[in-house]
């Protein structure tokens, strides 16, 4: 065997029958800059030296305490063994959570047993657990048959298939699916692995060359027939890694041997050496890099024959940079369910990138440019427009730049990264007594949002969510990362505020953010049949009401002959008494069906949900900015409401603090409307041509709650002087449109 040039991987195995704190190991190990924890199991260990052969005498992966190859236990001892073996992976799996919650960067390699644990529970819980490392955990099934083994790889590739509308049905002997419900799809596409263990290690081998993405045994010989093996099946011998497990007896030499060898490309340290970290880990990486060096050998990590059948044309796969490929998705990877769709759009893309930092997006930009297929930008992917997904394209997902920290208390200076949620944002800043005016839903991308507005629950008393922007970290076109800020590049920071998608990407937001505890907060339901004179009174009393109170109003498709509306009003106090004075002349608006108000923190109304954006379908939205609730306004909307065109009417209050704000201090210039308009409806058709004929009620739009593309829209979103100053950013910083995805300026620019 040869170097098959996998990235190298080098961790620690951490036994659960021990007395030491297994945490903490796997924070000593991630501290060390290890790359991987493996948990559960029983491991052989990989006698290095050259007498290895005579030496591997230690018990195979799981099997029982005293048993030698060769050796097969009693009846009695295999019962034992298989309750030993379900308290034991229960105990695993306490473990790994533990760990996965203590850890913040290090891997997770989890080992189950498949022989007796239903494959569907194992697939569903190491999703959930990988979900709650951010994307950390791969699995290992371990077992002595492989007919046990083939139904389990079948179950959980089946079950995190979630992509896949179709039930799951495995007609198995050992593992059973009649009919169930697929998913929840893990966070990232996880390594699927298998483990040689009791007297079948050659046909459960063969097995994982076929249908495994990782091998786990400590048998020293096993790489050729393992190789052969999958050449055999139609894959390459790199698609399956190696993992072995060594003694900290074991020299840097011996170990690097392992990996140059092409006998292993995972590494575990069997023992609690704190110095092998810190003195032969390093030393190993060393070696490898220097023999591959001299061998030429070009590290890569193949996707399986599986995944690569599931690639879209134009993107050139294998071309994609070494650092993004662990962390990209494709249409044929588990994870993949998990980032095609926004929350109510669904998307094909070919490919999706996650970088981790700047320099990540810096290499994902200048790669993503050579691919002649469409790019998106996306942070949190709420995106009502659909513009962070497409078909068959690339989409730049930077939900991994989700840090949030705090600068400096004395001036509520905050720095947050585009792809942290806002629900996120609010908790980390509730312990402080402060908010950042942001949208109606946690679950939106702090990147998105604050590069086009951010009309919020405070926005009438602190503004747009892009009113406290101080400064910027953006990449351009071109690559290049500048930053801008009133005293620096100031009109690019001019323009991020409003038209940040066409300018670069955002990769860090420093804020200021405003004293807020808590709020009160009412949900009421009117009777408001009568749509045309609540339309027109609620207006009236949105623009006379103080600023600390902003209301929405929603409503649906009319309900036995009555039109329901719901008006959700945040009112920035915690005194009682202000808060039902505010609210009390909008409880008269009409007969009330349902009231309920609460006091509460900023983030218990802003909350961001745990489940992944999953949407289908392509969903209408028109938008429009609009200085007052007219009665003519009121008349057309009443119209569209009870046409049953649209299934979600809503109308956010502006104004207040927002016209404080000249209109050409930044790309946003909609600072004299008084409430945004929007409209969802499942036919574009008829949604457009009542909405195209209430045009002249609109003073401008609100980007992106917008689908329409056609040309005229965009001097809707940047009237006048402020398209005119954004064309000429453009030209300078983004001359081929690359970032073309949402309203590119450049159209119609001669």
């Amino acid at each position: 065997m040869s170097d098959l040039g996998l990235p190298l991987q080098l961790g620690v195995w951490l036994p659960t029958d021990v007395d030491t704190d297994p945490a903490a190991r796997a924070l000593a190990a991630e501290h060390a800059g290890l790359d991987l924890v493996a948990v559960g199991g029983r491991v052989d260990l990989v006698q290095t030296g050259t007498d290895a052969r005579d030496r591997q005498s230690a018990p195979e992966v799981g099997s029982p305490p005293g048993a030698s190859r060769g050796e097969l236990p009693s009846s009695a001892e295999q019962g034992a063994e298989v309750a030993d073996g379900a308290d034991g992976a229960d105990d695993d799996w306490t473990v790994a959570a533990w760990v996965a919650a203590r850890t913040a960067t290090i891997r997770l390699l989890v080992a189950v047993d498949a022989q007796h644990r239903p494959a569907t529970v194992t697939a569903r819980a190491a999703a959930g657990l990988d979900h709650l490392a951010g994307g950390r955990v791969d699995l290992v099934l371990t077992g002595t048959d492989p007919a046990v083994l083939r139904e389990a790889i079948a179950a959980v590739r089946g079950t995190w298939a979630a992509a896949d509308p179709t039930p799951l049905h495995l007609d198995g002997v050992h593992h059973r699916a009649d009919g169930a419900r697929r998913g929840p799809a893990p966070a990232h596409t996880p390594v699927l692995g298998l483990s040689a263990t009791g007297s079948a290690p050659a046909e459960v081998r063969t097995l994982g060359a076929q249908w495994a993405d990782l091998w786990w045994s400590g048998t020293v010989d096993d790489a050729t027939p393992l190789a052969e093996a999958a050449r055999t099946a139609g894959r390459e011998p790199a698609e399956v890694r190696i993992v072995r497990t060594v003694g900290s007896d074991a020299t840097p030499e011996e170990v690097a041997a392992l990996v140059l060898s092409g006998r292993a490309s995972t590494i575990l340290l069997d023992g609690d050496d704190p110095e092998w970290a810190r003195t032969v880990a390093p030393r190993v990486r060393a070696l490898v890099d220097a023999g591959r060096e001299l061998a030429g050998t070009r590290v890569r990590q193949p996707r399986s024959a599986a995944v690569r059948t599931a690639r879209r044309p134009g993107i050139d796969y294998d071309g994609i940079p070494a650092e993004l490929v662990v962390d990209a998705v494709e249409p044929g990877d588990a994870a993949y369910a998990t980032v095609r769709s926004g929350y109510m759009r669904g998307g094909s893309p070919g490919l999706v990138l996650r970088p981790a930092d700047t320099a990540g997006v810096v290499t994902a930009l200048a790669w993503a440019r050579t691919q002649d297929v469409p790019l998106a930008v996306r942070s949190g992917g709420h995106g009502i427009s659909g513009r962070s997904t497409n078909d068959g394209g690339i989409v730049l997902d930077v939900g991994r730049l989700n840090r949030i920290e705090v600068l400096d208390r004395a001036s509520r200076r905050v720095r947050i990264g585009p792809g942290a949620r806002w629900g996120e944002v609010a908790q980390a800043l509730e312990p402080y007594g402060w908010a950042i005016t942001s949208g109606d839903s946690g679950g939106v991308g702090v990147g998105g949002l604050a590069t086009a507005g951010g009309i919020g629950f405070l926005v009438r008393e602190h503004g747009l969510t892009l009113d406290h922007l101080r400064s910027v970290e953006i990449v351009l076109a071109d690559g290049s990362v500048v930053h801008a800020s009133e005293t620096e590049n100031t009109e690019l920071f001019w323009g991020v505020r409003g038209a940040g998608a066409n300018l670069g990407i955002v990769t860090g937001f420093e804020f200021v953010a405003d004293p807020v505890t808590e709020v009160g907060f009412a949900q009421l339901v009117f009777d408001a049949t009568d749509l045309e004179s609540f339309l027109v009174d609620y207006g009236a009393l949105v623009e006379a009401a103080p600023r600390d109170v902003t209301p929405f109003v929603l409503m649906g498709r009319p309900q036995g002959g009555r039109i329901y509306a719901q008006v959700m009003a945040m009112v920035d106090s915690t005194d009682p008494e202000v808060v039902i004075d505010r609210l009390q002349p909008f409880a008269q608006l009409a007969p009330l069906v349902q009231q309920q108000v609460q006091l509460l923190p900023y983030s218990a109304v802003v909350v961001a949900p745990d489940e992944q954006h999953q949407g289908e379908g392509e969903p209408v939205s028109r938008s429009g900015m609009i200085e007052h609730l007219t009665p003519g306004f009121a008349r057309d909307a009443a119209a569209l409401v009870r046409s049953g065109h649209t299934y979600f009417f809503q109308i956010r209050a502006a104004g207040g603090a927002v016209a404080d704000v000249p209109a050409e201090a930044t790309a946003y210039a909609h600072r004299s409307a008084n409430f945004s308009v929007v409209a969802f409806g499942a036919s574009r058709h008829r949604l457009d041509a009542v909405w195209d004929a209430m045009a002249g009620h609109f003073s401008g739009i609100y980007s992106s709650f917008e689908t329409d593309r056609r040309p005229e829209r965009l001097a809707e979103v940047f009237p006048g002087r402020t398209l005119e100053r954004l064309r000429a950013l453009k030209r300078r910083l983004d001359p081929e449109d690359v970032f073309r995805h949402n309203f590119s300026v450049a159209a119609g620019d001669d």
